[in-house]
């Protein structure tokens, strides 16, 4: 079988599709393939010639993207338009992982695929706009949108946390903003489950936009606390964790108060559900601490 093009280099996403994907995964990343540089893309996709593409790459610096719009809409936009380009003109599906933040989180409800997009930071704009493109250069274009994605490797909160936990006795977490965090390697088992289901033969109802997210909600504090329920019987310190507002912890950019999203369609049409979050915080944290897969606690 042809290969797995999987962009994003060492990044959470990409190294979870590697370590589960087997030999047929290609990974590639900057300098070699730099979506800020279209024609790294299309050298890469000539010297892979892939059977499917995942783009796990962009531009995830939500506050920075702020002050830099142009080279943020260049990766998350432009260059995934010309990674979509090639696959439709060489008939390949491609998997573009989209994100929670094109909402502005206002609904007070789970989002579906077919409500409006109000994205209220750059990097949600550019996000959004790269959904647009790709689904206009690949007709077997799939965007999967996830939210508060961590992992063993990289900067994400769940390791954040337990860096924090070693050097303080409390932290501030915000407490009115809720999502679905999500395992990176939970959502690169659910991509290769989607892709092989692709392969299979494609229809019409695979393209286009789908949600993908852990199961279940909780605010970035409810996350933290999760975090310490699995490290702190582990052995690691476990600080006082003091819930504040947004307001209270200011960003360059808005974050959406409620970007909770239902992964239903996902399921009805592949298949596929991804595992609880509280699930992907203990396997994750479990393997930061040195022991292996962890139970998650009830809840």
């Amino acid at each position: 079988m042809r290969p797995i093009l999987v962009t994003g280099g060492g990044g959470q996403l990409a190294s979870a599709l590697v370590a589960l994907g087997g030999a047929r995964v290609v990974r590639v990343g900057r300098p070699e393939f730099d979506l800020e540089r279209l024609e790294t893309i299309g050298a890469v996709f000539s010297r892979v010639g892939p059977g499917v593409v995942v783009n796990a790459a962009a531009w995830t610096a939500v506050d920075a993207a702020e002050g830099e719009p142009e080279a943020a809409m260049r990766a998350n936009c432009f260059g995934p338009g010309e990674l979509a380009r090639l696959c439709g003109a060489a008939g390949v599906p491609m998997v573009h992982v989209s994100t929670d933040y094109v909402f502005d989180g206002l609904k007070g409800g789970a989002y579906v695929e077919t409500d409006a997009t109000c994205p209220g930071a750059v990097y949600g704009v550019t996000k959004l706009a790269g959904e647009a493109a790709v689904l206009a250069g690949a007709p077997m274009g799939v965007v999967l949108r996830t939210s508060w994605v961590y992992s063993t490797v990289g900067k994400n909160f769940v390791r954040t946390m337990l860096g924090a936990a070693a050097k303080v006795d409390r932290l501030r977490v915000v407490a009115d903003q809720v999502g679905c965090p999500t395992s990176a390697s939970h959502l690169a088992a659910a991509i290769l489950a989607v892709m092989e289901r692709i392969e299979e033969g494609w229809r019409p109802g695979y393209g286009g936009v789908f949600h993908a997210a852990g199961t279940g909600a909780t605010s970035w504090h409810g996350l933290a606390e999760a975090v310490f329920e699995v490290s702190g019987p582990l052995g690691g310190r476990v600080p006082v964790v003091e819930a504040i507002g947004t307001l209270d912890w200011p960003t360059p950019a808005r974050r959406p108060p409620d970007s909770r999203l239902d992964c239903g369609k996902l399921e009805r049409v592949f298949g596929v559900r991804l595992p609880g979050w509280r699930e992907g915080v203990a396997e994750v944290v479990g393997e930061l601490m040195g022991v292996g897969r962890v139970t998650a606690l009830p809840g």
